[in-house]
């Protein structure tokens, strides 16, 4: 088993300590060596300390890339709190629930997410203060520009507190992240994932992938999501290794900064690399070749794998992760990659195929349930005692709710989820709370709410809508459509709208009264759409 130091936070010390003056984070133009980004994360560890901080308290992290959220996870950390990781897309029924559930008492964001944030303030008891970065004195908006119900501090007031704060590298069996996953039968869960979980994982990934010092990660992923976070900012520092973080993905960018041949990695999720083959078509040059190129956080296509080949020069390695187990999965670095497939365990890991009526293993070729086990696996859902113990068997193995086999020379393949999660531009979907959203409105008896595929995202998400008989549409179902795209744009990130919205006479159902998906996928595919059809 890989060996690690128990935490990322230890990492950060032994780098700071061993190589001070190497950079470890790049972003706009600007360098944090180790020494200066673990004098940030000090700051951040003593000012939350001296607001009043307490072992195990929830912070929740609503702001975009920026080397200030990677220094206040780990000052986080180092004053013995939990980091909420929040998308910076979400609206008001996704920030309510997670920052109410978690109870966090400080919320962490920038100008731009604050309006969002003060819609919801009101109904966050636990809620003691918000933190805005970039503001150098105390922001006073509120809800509608009012009278802020929450007080609000500027960065600058935390980070140039007095007090030196009781700092240390973490407990690693101790709660370092509480990341928000739903499924479609309930309400989002929030998966706890320890400091050991986190070091053990990275280091299997580092072994795995050869992640050296030597090398340099291009990094445009949200660090909101463990791909980035717990993969590209973790293993930076578990390395000593520098990482070109960018605040998004911007393809021609990102191609520039390739062609300069300063990057050795580069992680990315499907959606990016065929924006990067599109990119390549109005440029005479290609990138030299790169270390390693990785995708994830949904499916690859193999033409997207064979068209990069060709014209990068280098095949993709695939693997495969999900919140509650961090990586689970990698083809290999040296060897084939096989498309299609995500791969063997990492190493220290362990991966098998059961029967999902069952539970028992089955042999190779044949379809079942992926369950792993190891270090990596979380340690339960936040308060979800009922949830945890039912998604794990006597003897550890966690059941993923992903469908694959095994191929008899130890590839996995993932052939659908048993949950009905739609994965956009590696983003995941859970079709109730969008279909909560569209049932809201006053025209609509019902909704279901799929995923079909899509060549440029993976998948796109796709309702169908059955329209109350008593409700007037005058102006048609064109206007419908735009008016309940527009109200899943208002209430929810913007990537969950239906890209496509399909008026029919009713859903199918079983004879429990079970809306049957796959029928009505059926139908959609093959154009028996009912009245009409809207786009977004």
């Amino acid at each position: 088993m890989p060996t690690h130091p128990g935490s990322i936070v230890q990492a950060l010390l032994n780098a700071a300590d061993g190589t001070p003056e190497k950079p470890a984070l790049l972003f706009g133009g600007d360098t944090w060596t180790y020494r200066r980004l673990l004098d940030d994360a000090l700051a951040w560890g003593r000012g939350l300390h001296r607001w009043g901080l307490r072992p195990e308290d929830r912070i929740a992290l609503f702001l975009d890339n920026t080397p200030t959220f990677v220094a206040a996870y780990l000052g986080t950390h180092l004053a013995g709190g939990i980091a909420v990781l929040v998308n910076t897309q979400y609206r008001q029924v996704e920030l309510r629930h997670i920052l109410s559930d978690a109870d966090a008492r400080l919320c962490l964001t920038d100008r731009q997410r604050l309006p969002e944030l003060a819609r919801v303030e009101r109904e966050l008891p636990a809620l003691e203060a918000v933190i805005v970065t970039g503001a150098t004195e105390t922001p006073a908006d509120g809800p509608d520009n009012g009278t802020p119900t929450v007080p609000r501090l500027s960065a600058e007031e935390v980070l140039l507190a007095d007090g030196s704060g009781d700092l240390r590298a973490p407990d690693p069996e101790a709660t370092a992240l509480l990341i928000y996953t739903s499924g479609t039968t309930g309400p989002s869960k929030g998966a706890m994932l320890s400091h050991r979980n986190m070091a053990a994982n990275i280091a299997a990934i580092a072994e795995a992938w050869r992640w050296t010092a030597h090398d340099r990660l291009l990094l445009a992923l949200p660090l909101f999501h463990v791909h980035g976070l717990t993969v590209g900012i973790n293993g930076t520092l578990l390395t000593g290794a520098t990482v070109d973080l960018r605040s998004r993905f911007d393809a021609a960018e990102i191609y520039a900064t390739l062609l300069r041949g300063e990057t050795t990695m580069f992680f990315g999720v499907p959606t990016m690399y065929t924006r990067l083959l599109a990119e390549a078509q109005s440029h005479a040059d290609r990138p030299p070749p790169l270390r390693l190129y990785v995708s994830g956080s949904g499916p690859l296509s193999v033409q997207t794998f064979e068209e990069f080949r060709e014209r990068f020069g280098h095949p993709i390695l695939e693997r495969y992760g999900m919140t509650e187990t961090l990586m689970n999965l990698s083809n290999p670095y040296a060897g084939e990659r096989r498309p299609g497939t995500v791969g063997q365990p990492f190493p220290g890991q362990e991966a098998r195929i059961v029967d999902v009526a069952t539970r028992q293993p089955i042999t190779d070729e044949r379809m079942g349930e992926i369950e792993v086990r190891g270090p990596h696996v979380f340690k339960g859902y936040w308060r979800r005692p009922d949830a945890t113990a039912a998604a794990f068997s006597a003897d550890g193995w966690f059941a993923t709710g992903d469908l694959g086999w095994r191929s008899s020379d130890g590839y996995y393949t993932i052939a659908g989820r048993a949950r009905e999660l739609i994965i956009s531009g590696g983003y995941n979907i859970y079709p109730r709370e969008v279909e909560e959203v569209l049932q809201r409105h006053p025209a609509v008896a019902e909704a279901a709410v799929l995923g079909l595929p899509d060549p440029d995202y993976g998948e796109q998400v796709v309702a169908a809508v059955v329209v109350r008989p008593d409700v007037a549409t005058p102006n048609g179902p064109a206007a419908l459509a735009a008016d309940l795209i527009a109200l899943c744009r208002d209430q929810l990130a913007s990537y969950k709208k239906p890209r496509r919205l399909v008026f029919v006479d009713s859903l199918p159902r079983n004879a429990l009264g079970k809306v049957q998906k796959h029928v009505l996928r059926e139908r959609i595919e093959q154009g028996d759409q009912g009245t009409a059809t809207g786009r977004a």
